[in-house]
């Protein structure tokens, strides 16, 4: 079994921080986030619009609304499974991040059952540096990613990738 079932509602600590995975580290938590998301079963329409925080560590985003919205809590996106991504700086609206992220699918299971998402985030409170800290850091993890891929058959596994993720030394 995949040690990432499903990117929705991921494990939280009772202050809602996510769950750390082993060699994880968080590079930066930012307040003021609206995030919309679509294909979320239970939802209206399918899509989830909520408030709350980004969580950006190492080898993946999670989104936590402040409030819950139906069976919508959290989002997880690992970044290995993140594509298509553009910073889009519209004339009236605030700057954001879309791009689109596939669901993982748990080992023995039919990809045929889960499709892509796309997603945008929306940074009401702050600059563009959150934004490129999100680019450099899927920079270097498809980078590290591909070294490892090349090496072996199977899918990566977006927890090895927090092994050996340098962000210590990633430039700014």
């Amino acid at each position: 079994m995949s040690r990432f079932v499903m990117v929705l509602n991921p494990n939280l600590y009772p202050n809602e921080m996510p769950i750390a995975f082993v060699n994880e580290m968080f590079v930066l938590i930012r307040d003021g986030v609206e995030f919309e998301v679509d294909k979320i079963a239970g939802a209206s329409g399918g899509t989830v619009k909520a408030k709350g925080k980004i969580y950006l560590p190492n080898i993946r985003m999670v989104f936590v609304a402040d409030k819950p919205t139906g069976n919508f809590i959290a989002f997880d996106m690992p970044l290995l499974y993140v594509h298509g991504e553009k910073f889009n700086k519209p004339i009236f609206h605030c700057n954001n991040i879309s791009g689109l992220v596939e669901p993982v699918v748990p080992e023995g299971w039919s990809a045929a059952l889960y499709s892509t998402h796309s997603f945008k985030i929306m940074f009401k409170e702050g600059g563009c540096g959150t934004f490129v800290l999100f680019f450099n850091l899927i920079k270097f993890v498809r980078q590290y990613n591909q070294q490892f891929s090349a090496a072996a058959s199977a899918p990566p596994d977006p927890l090895r990738v927090a092994e050996t993720t340098p962000v210590d030394e990633m430039k700014w």
